[in-house]
């Protein structure tokens, strides 16, 4: 296990000791710790440390990769699959929390929350300081991407009256409309939106999507929330969006490099509210993404299929390294 983000490992304890299997957590989760480690493991299980090639290489008697989490950026799933590695993920365990989440940081943008309560307690008690306000109802939502979160995000969003519009990269349709959301371009996107929140995975295509020529299109004082992932977003063009007023100020849980450094001048921004990359977690989320990741290694360790393989074209393979008997109850 290259690292993890919770109390106890009791539920993995109790999973994978029902197969005989034991499980040695890293100290530090570095590179060079997990390399040294990787030869005497038969599945790994990572949160937000990278499984490199580095670390695949030397995983000589290793199977399965579990990631604890949906995103797969920090998995080098192409060079599993060559090694014959099934990899998982928790595709859907936490949407209603990132959903709540992202509606959190827009509710407290929109109405200033955590800023008229830094004024209140440095003995300010000013509503005019903070103004203008403007209700929720009405105004645009845009959302880029489109899947589980931002199906989520719409369904919470549409309760406030807003109207939801929405960018999905793979599709075809051009303009359709389905459950009252407007699918766009992304420059259309971009155009429209009071309130932009981002729901896009990590990959190479998006690395620094929101950089200064986006924040240059975007409807003049929108407002990003981005509880997707910090590489998403290219964090001095946000600064300078923010300090020319083309970014009225931004909610922000994932961050390029985590943990931040207490001096970061994106998350000390006076219009910036920050969270630690805690979108995704509750008590429900977590004993939800444990039982899942550990189940799924366990039963892949015991020759059974799994759901959430996410190379299944591994499963064909003649160097399968998994020797899979059928799919687990």
């Amino acid at each position: 296990m290259t690292d993890y983000a919770w109390p106890s490992l009791d539920i993995e304890r109790e999973i994978l000791g029902g197969i005989g299997a034991q499980i040695r957590v890293a100290k530090s989760g570095c590179a060079e710790e997990l390399v040294a480690m990787a030869p005497e493991a038969d599945a790994i299980l990572c949160n937000w440390k990278a499984v490199s090639t580095d670390v695949l290489r030397a995983a000589a008697k290793c199977i399965t990769v579990g990631r604890y989490g949906i995103g797969l950026d920090n998995i080098d799933v192409a060079f599993a699959t060559s090694l014959g590695i099934v990899v998982t993920n928790v595709p859907a365990y936490c949407v209603d929390d990132v959903a709540d989440h992202t509606m959190a940081l827009l509710l407290a943008c929109n109405r200033k929350v955590c800023w008229f309560d830094k004024d209140i307690k440095a003995g300010s008690y000013d509503l005019k300081a903070r103004a203008p306000l403007h209700r929720l109802h009405g105004h645009t939502l845009g959302l880029a991407g489109f899947g589980r979160i931002g199906r989520a995000v719409a369904q919470r969003a549409a309760a406030f009256g807003m109207r939801i519009i929405a960018y999905r990269p793979r599709s075809r349709d051009g303009h359709t409309r389905s459950d009252n959301i407007e699918f766009v371009s992304f420059p259309e996107l971009l155009e429209h939106s009071d309130y932009l929140s981002i729901h896009l995975p990590a990959t190479p295509e998006t690395t620094n999507l929101f950089s200064g020529s986006v924040f240059a299109r975007v409807k003049h004082g929108a407002v990003l929330i981005n509880t997707a992932r910090g590489s998403l977003v290219h964090a001095a063009d946000l600064l300078r969006a923010l300090e020319t007023g083309a970014i009225a100020a931004a909610g922000i849980d994932v961050w390029q490099s985590e943990p931040l450094p207490p001096d970061d001048p994106l998350a000390n921004h006076p219009r910036i509210i920050a969270t630690p990359h805690a979108a995704f977690y509750s008590d429900e989320s977590l004993r939800e993404l444990q039982t899942t990741a550990a189940a799924q290694a366990a039963a892949i360790l015991s020759g059974h299929q799994t759901q959430n393989i996410v190379n299944p074209a591994v499963l064909t393979q003649p160097n399968l390294r998994a020797h899979l008997l059928r799919k687990a109850d």
